[in-house]
């Protein structure tokens, strides 16, 4: 885990002034929890490629993205990265394993550099134990993240790999959106689109190759763009292209 000491928190970044809580359980907190939190916080940028926890860590508390994107992923019993989800802006981590009381199930790293917020547990248990509505919040969360864990293995199960491909690319699309040349704003590797979909990146490449040949897609280097939505949606459903 990254090392927090000697960093200097902002006023501005105030758990109580924060927009981002509106975006996880946080919003269910009282004023006076939020102050409580933000006096105990610790707020870092974590640079791109850096691990903000590590699979099997434990955990002393949560962290709340403030901006920047990491990838969650878990090493596979033949010592393959499978991304399990990508954390944006809003996302608390760690949440899980922290009220389980359990190692970390995956890892998080930094996709791009990034600003975090670290909750110690303490203030995380203390308002879990006070506030109802925090608790309620929190279930809602982790329904939602076992509904998409139920999406995935579905998707990994019946779709085809270009199936998955197309999906991610018109995810990227609609989470991130563009730069001006209408590239994905959002830089993956080839080998983080094949961890996301659960393939070989070889294999990841070619079926790449084969949309832009197709002029589904333009690529320059990493980067991607869509030069045909409507066939990448069909593609995503199943349908000849």
């Amino acid at each position: 885990m990254p090392n927090f000491d000697g960093m200097t928190d902002h006023s501005e970044s105030r758990c109580e002034n924060c927009i981002i809580r509106e975006l996880n359980a946080l919003k269910a907190l009282k004023k006076e929890e939020l102050k409580q939190i933000s006096d105990s916080k610790i707020s870092r940028t974590i640079k791109k490629g850096e691990a903000i926890f590590r699979e099997g860590e434990q955990l002393n508390g949560v962290f709340c993205v403030r901006n920047g994107v990491s990838k969650l992923s878990k090493i596979s019993e033949n010592g393959k990265d499978q991304i399990v989800k990508i954390a944006t802006k809003g996302e608390v981590m760690g949440q899980r394993s922290l009220i389980a009381e359990e190692a970390t199930n995956l890892s998080a790293v930094a996709l791009n550099d990034m600003e975090v917020c670290y909750i110690p547990k303490s203030n995380i248990t203390k308002t879990l134990t006070d506030n109802p509505a925090f608790v309620a919040a929190i279930l809602k969360h982790m329904a939602q993240e076992l509904k998409q864990a139920d999406d995935l293995i579905v998707n990994m199960a019946q779709k085809s790999v270009s199936q998955r491909i197309a999906e991610v690319l018109l995810y990227l699309e609609k989470n991130f959106g563009c730069d001006e040349a209408g590239y994905f704003n959002l830089v993956l590797s080839r080998a983080d689109i094949a961890a996301v979909v659960g393939t070989a990146t070889e294999l990841c490449i070619r079926t790449l190759a084969k949309m832009k040949k197709q002029q589904l897609i333009a690529t320059k280097g990493k980067r991607i763009r869509i030069l045909n939505k409507e066939g990448l949606m069909q593609l995503q459903n199943g349908s000849k292209f």
